[in-house]
Parts: C-alpha cells; sequence; structure tokens
C-alpha cells in the first residue's frame, strides 16, 4: 500500500474510533491502537475483515455490539467498499458443549455461508454457582484450588512494637545519638518512633455437626485456604466440644491437612452445642487474647441443642472482645429462609455481619468482609 494510501486509512481508523466515542461506546487509546494492528494483519480490502477486527478491539459489552454495527455502517459503507450493499456478516451460530461432556447436536445455521463457531463455557463459571451440598468429591477437590486464590489480606491494627517514625512522636534516643556521632557528636537531626502496625487476626469457628455434614466438607477446605493463604490465622470445630485445628491444617498439603484434621476431630457429624462450644472458646482462648480485636467468623447453619440464653451470653461476651463478627450461613441461601432456629436468633443480635455460605461466589463475598475496614 502506498504511504498515501496508509495515512487515509489511517484517518480513517481514527475516525472510526472517535464516531463510536461520540456514539456513547468507551475505546480507550489502547483499543484504538489495538484495531490498528488488526487491520495491518487482516487487511483493509475486505469490509468483513474491518468488521470483525474492530468488534474484537473495540466493542467490550455485548450490549453494544448493535451501536457498533451502525456506526460502522455510517462510516465503511463509502469508504473502503463503495458501493457495495450494506450487508452485516453472516450470523453465527453458537454451539456450547461441556469440557468431559457429550457435545450437543449440530444445529444447522440460519445463515446460508453456514458459519459455525464452538465455545466451550468456563468450568470456573459453573463451580462458582453450584451449591456445596450438590458437590462430588472431585469437584469440591476443584474447588479448594479457587479457594487458594481468594485473597484474606485484612486491615492491619496498631500493635505495641514501635517503628521508625518520619514524623514527630516519641523521640528514638538510640538512633538519634547514633546519626550525631556520623557528624562528630552534633545533632543535626531527631529520629523518632511510633507504633507499628499488623494484621488483625483471624479466626475461623466450623460447626462439623451432623445438620452441617453437606456444607462442612467443603467449607473445611475454606478454612485450610485461609490458613495457608495469610498469616495469624486460628481455626477451631464446634461440634459437642471444641478441637482446636490450627497446627492440623497449617501444611500446605490439602490432602494431608484434611486427613489430620479428621483424625482431630472426634466428634465430625455428631451432635451440636453452639453455645457450649463458644463458652470453651470465650474461656480458654478468645476473651483471654486470641479474640480481642480480631475477626471472628462462625461457619454455622445456627441449630442448636443447648440453652439459647448461653448461646446468647457467649455471643455476647465475643461481639464485646472482636473488632467484628461474621456468622456465615449455608442456608441462608434458601429461599424464605428466616433465622427461626433458637441458636441463630439468639445469637443474630451480636453478629455485624450475616452472610451466605453455600457455594464459591458466596465465599468471595466473606472474603471481601473479612478485608473491609
Amino acid at each position: 500500500m502506498a504511504p498515501t494510501a496508509e495515512r487515509t486509512l489511517d484517518r480513517h481508523l481514527v475516525r472510526f474510533a472517535d464516531a463510536l466515542r461520540a456514539a456513547g461506546l468507551a475505546v480507550p487509546l489502547i483499543s484504538t491502537l489495538e484495531f490498528g494492528r488488526a487491520v495491518a494483519e487482516v487487511g483493509a480490502e475486505r469490509r468483513d475483515g474491518v468488521y470483525w477486527a474492530g468488534r474484537a478491539t473495540l466493542v467490550h459489552r455485548p450490549e453494544d455490539i448493535p451501536l457498533y454495527d451502525e456506526v460502522f455502517e455510517q462510516q465503511w459503507l463509502g469508504a473502503l467498499d463503495r458501493g457495495r450493499p450494506a450487508t452485516l456478516p453472516s450470523p453465527v451460530t453458537l454451539l456450547f458443549d461441556e469440557p468431559g461432556g457429550e457435545p450437543e447436536e449440530e444445529v444447522e445455521p440460519e445463515s446460508p455461508d453456514g458459519d459455525v463457531l464452538s465455545v466451550r463455557f468456563s468450568r470456573v463459571e459453573v463451580l462458582s454457582t453450584r451449591d456445596f451440598a450438590e458437590c462430588s468429591d472431585d469437584e469440591l477437590a476443584e474447588l479448594h484450588g479457587l479457594m487458594v486464590r481468594l485473597r484474606f489480606a485484612g486491615e492491619s491494627r496498631r500493635c505495641r512494637r514501635m517503628g521508625p517514625s518520619a514524623r514527630s512522636g516519641r523521640l528514638d534516643l538510640r538512633r538519634t545519638v547514633r546519626a550525631a556521632l556520623r557528624t562528630g557528636g552534633e545533632t543535626l537531626s531527631r529520629r523518632y518512633l511510633e507504633p507499628g502496625e499488623r494484621p488483625r487476626r483471624l479466626v475461623l469457628l466450623l460447626d462439623v455437626s451432623g445438620s452441617m455434614e453437606a456444607y462442612a466438607r467443603a467449607l473445611i477446605r475454606f478454612v485450610h485456604a485461609v490458613i495457608v493463604g495469610r498469616r495469624d490465622v486460628e481455626a477451631f470445630a464446634l461440634g459437642t466440644r471444641l478441637t482446636r485445628l490450627t497446627r492440623e491444617l497449617s501444611t500446605r498439603d490439602p490432602d494431608a491437612a484434611l486427613a489430620r484434621a479428621a483424625e482431630a476431630v472426634t466428634d465430625w457429624s455428631g451432635g451440636t452445642r453452639l453455645g457450649d462450644g463458644l463458652r470453651l472458646f470465650n474461656d480458654g482462648w478468645g476473651v483471654r487474647g486470641m479474640a480481642r480485636g480480631a475477626v471472628v467468623v462462625v461457619l454455622s447453619d445456627g441449630w442448636d441443642r443447648g440453652d439459647p440464653a448461653v448461646m446468647s451470653e457467649q455471643m455476647q461476651r465475643l461481639s464485646r472482645v472482636a473488632h467484628k463478627v461474621v456468622w456465615v450461613n449455608p442456608l441462608k441461601a434458601a429461599p424464605g429462609y428466616a433465622p427461626l432456629a433458637q441458636g441463630m436468633a439468639a445469637a443474630l443480635p451480636h453478629v455485624d455481619e450475616f452472610l451466605e455460605g453455600h457455594n464459591l461466589d458466596s465465599l468471595e463475598v466473606l472474603a471481601r468482609a473479612i478485608t473491609a475496614e
């Protein structure tokens, strides 16, 4: 192509991108550059090539396609293919088939050209919305890999350990004297200290009673993913007794971690006394320091065979010392759910956030709640 023709084409490309912006489409500069490179690859001799180069680089939302088609007709019908009928590219029939499954029957396309584009949907998207109670063991193992990718950094809190400060604070005599020695004993600048910061501790209390069996086998994987994903995390199992699982779940090998946890929890899928378990946690660890200023997450359906007054009292004690108490109930996602269980009703007034926990998407919401201020 001659240099003059190249400059003319470049002007057409830039003018087309400007027309899309004027019509209301968000077209950043990088997309315009990618459009130019795409046209250079496919060539500008065929209208379809320019159309698909622009649609692949300039359109970012399906709902913008009709507006793109309209602007394209206005800008290009007389620019490159003058006199050619204004026909859009042939319709494309999409066939979606699941990896590992039987492909769908081939559909006769309505277009005379018969273009068929086979697209595989994302299995991650399917698993993220599937209820944990309906997942197989293989699917739970796959979900565990996705849980590890969640971020649980969390906010920071001030601690007693002092650190250097760039602004005024408590005088750091040692660093001030050292700096003076470098200048012949003259104190030309002072050094200061201020309290340092550390991430807030995260405490996870998982209900492993019989009513939670369908979800506990997935949530124990979530607890393991949190422990290996950040520091200063404590984990406990709540059933007929309280079992600390932090050490058992600290290994990065998920199979080994789950096996060790299964050996430690002797009351898995048994009865439940949440109020008594919370009392043991408060007396032995929580109120004495572990829960102070921490984010405490209770993963339970709220079914409790004990006295509701005990549950209310212990949740009140916990909420007084914790920075935030989050209750995750997998049953909350059920249509028409209401917290009518005695244990859940007694705990709810002392909970800062009440969330679902039945699939991966709900755990992503939980991750954001943990990291929020």
